[in-house]
């Protein structure tokens, strides 16, 4: 009888060790908005856009935590400033990354999407599409990083700051 018991507790503790992970409610809201922004791959830039007619960087930024529920700014510098900072080794799907491309202030945001990668809206001409982080012309111009999702996510206005 001791055996049968032993044998059967050795069979619950190995199972509950094979269970799958459930990523913390936080790390969905993440996925969620990097899901929603690979889902727009391929629409048009749109300068001033947000939605489904064309995008411009913010306006895709804005749309897709507008989506899974979230109120942020709608322009590149106001997100950066609104947003809590990310270190870069710490980047999770969802999160936003600012650059600098033409400007001394933040002129342009992108969606990380995991693995080196964020989704953005360009430029005119252009569609929404991947960028690498690792690549010169962006590692060059990135300047940070930031989240609106996940513990004491709050919803947030251009007039917040």
């Amino acid at each position: 009888m001791r055996t049968a018991l032993t044998i059967a507790a050795m069979s619950l503790i190995s199972a509950c060790s094979s269970i799958a992970r459930t990523p913390e409610p936080q790390e969905q809201a993440g996925a969620a908005i990097a899901l929603v922004a690979a889902q727009l791959v391929g629409t048009p830039y749109h300068f001033g856009g947000a939605d489904l007619q064309g995008f411009d960087c913010s306006g895709l930024a804005f749309y897709a935590h507008e989506r899974v529920g979230l109120e942020i700014p709608r322009t590149a510098e106001e997100q950066r400033h609104a947003s809590r900072p990310v270190p870069l080794a710490a980047l999770a799907p969802g999160d936003l990354v600012f650059f600098r491309i033409g400007a001394r202030r933040i002129d342009h945001v992108g969606i990380y999407a995991g693995a080196g990668r964020f989704i953005h809206a360009p430029r005119s001409g252009e569609v929404v599409s991947y960028g690498d982080l690792s690549e010169g012309y962006y590692r060059k111009r990135l300047v940070g990083a930031g989240r609106f999702w996940g513990e004491s996510a709050q919803t947030a206005s251009p007039s917040s700051h």
